[in-house]
């Protein structure tokens, strides 16, 4: 037959009979590569375009060949931010109004993107680009993070190809918990050999870049980089953050003075702005110690170190696309997931755990433990002093809507680059504006259906029409913001901005005050004449202050805001249970991936831990199960022959240790808390028990982030008393955990036992 067919193959009786028929498929050869780098909690005031004290020579270069644009906006934390970067959507609208790992009953904030969103890497990857995802993911709910999966909340779930990352809010940068895909892997090396995470992401984003290139050249990617850099901990090579020794000596009012003058004249900040005073409850820097000084200096050197290693790291990826090419024909997008980050507190901390626990740091320990601020045995956070000065010119911070919160830097390198490199846009722009402008330069609708679903409205319009003009319209002119009840929106030249402040932690972690919000009142800002929201004018505009809370109300209703809560841990009385519960009786075996912390039962409700050995007549020795680490983490282990259990909640160290070496032959050492203490078991019966220290409270006791390993450790150790791997040098069958139901039921069989055999003597 001469014709080919268009529909399908012709099949006749023989291959000489029919015509074969290969379906179109996409191929968008000399469209342009799209590279998205998000930051996490990093302000606008901290970064070198941006007048920031942080040397960040890549990332200026990065701004000299693009637009830097003052004016973009992000939601006030970091899973809500992804979520509506990646749908082109407003985050409650997509369900992750608050953050990913909590998913509730409540439409806005079940933690899962619906098919009915499907994100710009779905899209992307239907009309042929390669999709490769990097870093932080923090959009799979707590429930879905297990070997179990399901995995469609996770990136190659979401619309990704490729990737390589950590699944949780942040990261031990030393001894990061780490995926390939939806496998679990171990770091490429140790902390001893060097390794650090930045600097593995980038490695890895520069070998899937040149395979992908090296198969297809002419085929664009789309390349999701979100390193974690800026999120607490603030870990980097004690070299980059000795560049900054003293550098801060001068305290944060005068690091936001500076920060200011160079803002003003870099011309990312309009001249006439007003700088807004210092709120009384960040201590003035001259009232503080000379000890509180020092301590608080080096949280900063250690967080600008990080950030510094970073912009080098990142000067290597561009290098690679220069390397390639290829930089000429991608569009990198710059910019942060939510304003600088207070979660340190008054004091700052050397154990970024403490603020979820609502653990206070003591201003001593921290001061003796100063020089492992930013290294191996840092998990640190500076102080909300900092974050202030980082949020230049700006109010508040992380989590809140004001502008501290949700203002950050945005740097935008089209493909070919800016006609008018390195100028400042000044449009009014949003992070669901970032889909929109990525399918733009692609070339690439958005669908009205993805996978036979019907597709939601994106919010977002793209921003290239402002590369072209510096005149062009914002993109919109109405956006509402919403984060653990700090409530605001932007209506034409206005923004509304209610004073909620949310409380329910100490006054160390939090701003005190929580309230009603009913008893909330609306601030009134003129966006075009005030641009750090400086003046409140709602005693002049009431009637403006009563249209825009009435808009804010309707947007509220139309995105899924409500219901609203004020606590971090509001929306757990609608927590989403687990389609697969932890069964009341769990046996792990040798030989299998580290079980993740979410699957693994908790002793801090009572479970039982026991472990099945075979002691040799050489001894015992070696860890038999373990999760965490020094910063937070527990395991039961044989050292020196003797049983001992060792737990550290937040960096405060605990260890039961039996008196007795094990006997060769088979035994069950196991553990368990119970009245506050800690008891050791081998063989069922009693060897050692102690007395929990004050504060470790049963949060603290399951929280580990690295999932749990049996026969062996990996990472850092939860204790000094041992060294990872420290493998079993024996025979290890089994570790069991035991609660509920059947706790209760092996407890009193094994009563009865004793009972029997009472009797029976």
């Amino acid at each position: 037959m001469s014709d080919h067919p268009t529909t399908g193959p012709v099949i006749g009786r023989t291959t000489a009979e029919s015509t074969p028929y290969h379906p179109p498929r996409e191929r968008p050869a000399g469209k342009p590569n799209v590279l998205v780098v998000l930051l996490d909690d990093v302000g606008f005031g901290q970064l070198g375009p941006f007048g920031g004290e942080i040397e960040t020579p890549n990332i200026d270069r990065l701004a000299g060949a693009g637009l830097r644009y003052n004016r973009f906006h992000v939601t006030a934390m970091c899973s809500p931010t992804r979520a509506a970067l990646l749908t082109g959507r407003n985050s409650h609208s997509v369900g992750v109004g608050f953050l990913a790992d909590m998913p509730s009953g409540y439409p806005g904030y079940s933690g899962r993107i619906p098919a009915s969103a499907a994100t710009v890497p779905r899209i992307l990857r239907d009309a042929g680009w390669n999709t490769m995802a990097l870093g932080k993911w923090h959009l799979t709910p707590r429930n879905d993070r297990t070997a179990a999966g399901p995995f469609e909340t996770w990136p190659l779930g979401q619309g990704f190809e490729r990737w390589y990352g950590f699944l949780h809010g942040d990261a031990n940068q030393w001894t990061p918990t780490l995926y390939r895909d939806n496998s679990p892997v171990e770091p490429p090396a140790t902390p001893e050999q060097g390794y650090h995470l930045t600097e593995d992401l980038v490695d890895e984003a520069l070998r899937m870049i040149k395979d992908q290139k090296h198969a297809a050249p002419e085929k664009p990617f789309f390349c999701y980089f979100a390193p974690g850099v800026g999120h607490a901990p603030h870990q980097a090579p004690r070299e980059w953050i000795e560049k900054y020794a003293g550098r801060f000596d001068d305290g944060w009012e005068a690091l936001r003075e500076r920060t200011f003058a160079r803002q003003i004249a870099r011309g990312v900040v309009p001249e006439g702005t007003t700088l807004p005073p210092r709120p009384d409850w960040v201590q003035a820097w001259k009232e503080l110690s000379g000890e509180e000084q020092r301590l608080f200096a080096r949280y900063a050197e250690a967080h600008a170190g990080f950030i510094s290693h970073f912009d080098h790291h990142l000067g290597r990826l561009l290098d690679g696309l220069e390397e390639l090419g290829i930089d000429d024909n991608t569009m990198v997008l710059f910019t942060s997931d939510n304003g600088a980050s207070a979660e340190g507190g008054r004091l700052g901390s050397l154990n970024e755990h403490r603020f979820g626990f609502g653990v206070g740091d003591n201003l001593d320990d921290n001061l003796a433990a100063i020089d492992d601020i930013g290294g191996w045995r840092g998990y640190n956070h500076y102080p909300w002093g900092w974050a202030w000065a980082g949020n230049t010119p700006f109010h508040l911070w992380k989590r809140y809507s004001w502008l501290g919160g949700v203002r950050v830097p945005m740097i935008l390198k089209p493909a070919g680059g800016a006609a008018d490199r390195g100028a400042v846009r000044d449009q009014w722009c949003h992070v669901v504006d970032v889909a929109a402008t990525v399918l733009d330069a692609c070339g690439v609708a958005a669908p009205d259906q993805v996978g036979g679903v019907a597709q939601q409205a994106m919010a977002g319009a793209s921003l290239l029409p402002s590369v072209a003009d510096p005149a062009a319209p914002a993109p919109r002119t109405t956006q509402y913001f919403e984060m653990l009840g700090s409530r605001s929106i932007i209506h034409d030249r206005w923004k509304a901005t209610t004073d909620h402040i949310s409380g329910g932690v100490d006054d160390e972690t939090m701003l005190p005050g929580s309230r009603d919000f009913a008893e909330d009142r609306w601030a009134l800002f003129d966006m075009e004449a005030d641009f750090s929201e400086a003046h409140d004018l709602a005693a002049d505009h009431p009637e403006v202050v009563a249209d825009l809370e009435a808009r804010w109300e309707a947007e509220a209703h139309a995105h899924q805001v409500f219901p609203m809560t004020d606590s971090l841990y509001g929306h757990l009385l609608g927590f989403e249970p687990p389609l697969w519960p932890i069964p009341d009786r769990l046996v792990v075996r040798p030989g299998g991936n580290p079980v993740v912390d979410e699957a693994v039962p908790s002793l801090a409700m009572g479970a039982l831990l026991e472990a099945e050995v075979t002691v040799s007549e050489a001894g015992a020795e070696g860890v038999l199960a373990a999760i965490g680490d020094w910063s937070n983490g527990w395991a039961l282990t044989v050292i020196d022959g003797c049983p001992r259990f060792l737990l550290n909640v937040t960096s405060t160290p605990y260890a039961v240790t039996s008196p007795t070496p094990l006997s060769p032959g088979r035994h069950v050492v196991g553990f368990r808390f119970a009245g506050g203490e800690g008891i050791l078991l081998v063989d069922g019966a009693e060897v050692a028990r102690a007395p929990l220290a004050q504060g470790m409270g049963a949060s603290g006791i399951q929280i580990g982030g690295g999932g749990l390993r049996v026969g062996h450790d990996a990472g850092f150790p939860v204790s000094d008393a041992y060294a990872p791997p420290f493998a079993w040098n024996g025979e290890l069958r089994s570790v069991t955990f035991t609660g509920g139901q059947a706790l209760v039921d092996l407890d009193a069989a094994r009563a009865e036992q004793l009972a029997a055999a009472v009797r029976a003597e």
